[in-house]
């Protein structure tokens, strides 16, 4: 089992996400939390642009991928977690774990420096919030986050299986709790004591500085609980708080050239 989800990674990935994308576009259809303002088939194409430039750009532009590093690791036996010599199960949920910190670390980081939310600003130039915009990066964020994800590998000694696994999760997550979904209120409370909820994260969104700084977790939710970042609902309430920036407001910046451009372009209006 283990060969095969290593040996047909790409379209394990793939098959997961499209099935993911689906699920909450029928959901968001069915139970929306919020009214979209923006034209939804405009979105979704820019959006998921992003997906296929950052899938494409991405192998040519670096010497290896997480997976060949994971594989690298494992064969030289680098890292803590090779040393510690842990039972397979829980080497791989110590890994996805430990890597889920460390995302909520870089998300934060890419709020707090400035060169860094220049690029992550492409992210929250969305002015709806749908399982799309879980894939609104900029390609050189990707990039970034990759080299992130290699040292992690390397320094822990991440497995192959445990990397796969950790990325189809955050993936699904990603769009999971950047939906447009209704979710029973008294379930969302439950929910969110263990995992990232759309009304959780819609909160980082949040046009208000303080509210867009906070609620930096993607899959996890105990990393803002335990390092002061938590808000637990938006001041504007879920219905009428308004998503995205100051800037960046116009209708055509919502364009895959235009969101490629907007971390090279002046900005004086929103002072992180």
């Amino acid at each position: 089992m283990t060969d095969f989800m290593t040996n047909n990674q790409t379209l394990i990935r793939l098959v997961c996400f499209i099935l993911v994308l689906l699920v909450m576009a029928v959901w968001e259809i069915q139970r929306p939390r919020k009214a979209l303002t923006q034209p939804k088939n405009f979105r979704w194409l820019n959006n998921l642009g992003f997906v296929a430039l950052n899938g494409a750009l991405l192998p040519f532009t670096l010497p290896f991928l997480a997976m060949g590093v994971a594989f690298t690791a494992t064969q030289h036996q680098w890292g803590l977690l090779h040393w510690l010599k842990l039972p397979s199960p829980i080497e791989v949920l110590i890994s996805i774990v430990l890597l889920d910190g460390i995302i909520y670390w870089q998300h934060r980081l890419f709020h707090q420096i400035p060169l860094l939310w220049r690029l992550h600003r492409v992210h929250h130039s969305d002015q709806d919030i749908d399982a799309t915009t879980g894939s609104r990066f900029h390609f050189i964020e990707i990039w970034l986050s990759m080299w992130v994800k290699i040292a992690a590998i390397v320094i822990l000694g991440i497995s192959p299986i445990a990397v796969l696994l950790f990325e189809v999760i955050l993936n699904a997550s990603a769009m999971f709790n950047h939906s447009n979904v209704r979710l029973n209120l008294k379930f969302d409370a439950l929910l969110r004591k263990f995992v990232v909820t759309p009304d959780m994260h819609r909160i980082h969104h949040s046009v208000h500085l303080n509210e867009t700084n906070s609620n930096y977790g993607f899959c996890l939710s105990i990393w803002d609980r335990c390092f002061g970042s938590y808000i637990a609902e938006p001041k504007d309430g879920h219905r009428d708080m308004k998503i995205g920036l100051g800037i960046f407001r116009q209708p055509q910046e919502q364009g895959l050239l235009k969101m490629l451009t907007q971390p090279f372009r002046k900005d004086e209006s929103h002072q992180k």
